[in-house]
């Protein structure tokens, strides 16, 4: 390859500030007359105003902290009585009330007896739940938590004005 040959791509030169007064940026280089922006090395920190406390500091912080992740619902081998299936999965237990969504992680906790043969799909139980289960003659398979499908009234919204 030779010297006229190779493929170069233009660059803009970085404007060098602060060499005289017909230069453009020159003599202050644009950082006004003297003080702490006029040094090198100054950078100010996110949200300074100068000396006075910034708005962040000023206004009032709410209480608390709220936390998004989902809680965690339990259910009780007490409450598996109620059930006359052989198989008691996350929606079955919505459907009776006893957790609030199908959608939320489910675990199943020793709080009274098994009386019945039953299979119970949950996302979580206890080991002490698992073996009241198998000594009623049960089991208990762990899956994974449900999701929301993705086909909710919003995306079906959007597909329509779409197609229109």
């Amino acid at each position: 390859m030779k010297y006229h040959e190779l493929k170069t791509e233009k660059q803009k030169t970085k404007a060098r500030v602060g060499r005289g007064i017909s230069a453009g940026q020159g003599k202050t280089a644009g950082r006004g007359t003297k003080g702490q922006g006029a040094r090198a090395g100054y950078s100010k920190r996110p949200g300074f105003a100068g000396g006075s406390n910034p708005l962040m500091q000023k206004l009032p912080k709410l209480p608390g902290f709220k936390s998004h992740r989902a809680r965690t619902e339990n259910v009780y081998t007490g409450q598996l009585s109620q059930f006359g299936s052989k198989t008691i999965d996350t929606r079955a237990l919505a459907d009776a009330g006893i957790i609030s969504s199908p959608y939320v992680t489910v675990k199943l906790i020793v709080k009274g007896d098994v009386t019945k043969r039953l299979t119970v799909k949950l996302p979580k139980a206890s080991s002490a739940a698992i073996a009241a289960l198998e000594a009623a003659g049960g089991n208990f398979e762990a899956t994974k938590r449900l999701g929301r499908s993705s086909n909710n009234k919003k995306n079906e919204k959007k597909n329509k004005s779409r197609d229109a």
